[in-house]
């Protein structure tokens, strides 16, 4: 029996079939990126327009590569205020000549949770400029159904702080955040090894992103590899619909017309 066939996911007009979005940063080298990439079997992978050298990536010729890959998804990551996500998120507009943007507004450098005040004015100015916004934010079903009411096209919680590894903390609040979304609904941040994005998708969500679980990997491109197995497999698995729990054990083996049991009589 074959596999199944991968479902499609959209995010705005983008469609795509990989459901693992991958980050760029913190490689070993360029080469290694590359190759990890292609093991992930990723589609959308991500750039720090803030931390990123681009007329030098441009001479490296890196960002060529990327872009005749893959759909990029520029982010805002080290933006602190609405101010300066707007800015950085026009300039990749300019630079890459792409309107898909991943909102970041970090509250502070200890933490790297989400300013919620401040990512709720940025998406709504974002939105209303014509950006396709996929907004990284806490596990609050609250503020998720808000960010998807302003028009967000995806809305991305954090399953832990960012770079932790910890895992999805609250996996509850991911299947209330589930009931809530019409968009699609992606696990960004704190995912550490491959059973972190297999769980992600058990729970609902329709795609993992994350780029240290990777590059910080003993060996990134094998990681690659796994991430790309554990995120088809928690897709399958949600698909085909798990058992529900018990308290109390249940034979697997039915027990009707066994010797002995009335019903043989």
């Amino acid at each position: 029996m074959s596999d199944p066939k991968p479902s499609t996911w959209k995010v705005g007009p983008y469609e795509f079939t990989s459901r693992l979005l991958v980050g760029t940063a913190r490689y070993a080298n360029y080469q290694v990126m590359l190759d990890a990439l292609e093991a992930s079997g990723t589609e959308l992978v991500t750039v720090g327009i803030r931390r990123l050298d681009i007329e030098a990536s441009r001479e490296a010729g890196i960002l060529e590569i990327l872009t005749e890959r893959y759909t990029l998804l520029p982010n805002t990551a080290g933006c602190y205020t609405a101010r300066d996500a707007v800015l950085t998120a026009q300039l990749a507009r300019e630079a890459l000549e792409t309107d898909l943007i991943k909102l970041e507004v970090i509250a502070d450098d200890q933490t790297l949770l989400p300013d919620s005040e401040e990512l709720l004015k940025a998406a709504r100015t974002l939105v209303a400029d014509g950006f396709v916004v996929m907004a990284y934010t806490n596990d609050d079903p609250v503020l998720a159904r808000k960010l998807q009411d302003i028009g967000c096209a995806a809305v991305m919680p954090l399953g832990s702080p960012i770079g932790s590894g910890m895992g999805i903390r609250n996996p509850y609040n991911f299947q209330i955040i589930r009931e809530f979304m019409e968009v699609p609904m992606l696990v960004d941040a704190g995912i550490g090894t491959a059973s972190d994005a297999a769980l992600a998708m058990e729970l609902g969500c329709d795609g993992v992103l994350l780029n240290t679980a990777i590059s910080g990997a003993e060996k990134p491109v094998v990681m690659a590899r796994a991430f790309r197995d554990a995120v088809r497999a928690g897709r399958w698995a949600r698909e085909a619909g798990r058992i529900p729990r018990r308290f109390y054990a249940q034979a697997s083996t039915p027990l009707e017309g066994a010797v002995g049991s009335e019903s043989s009589s």
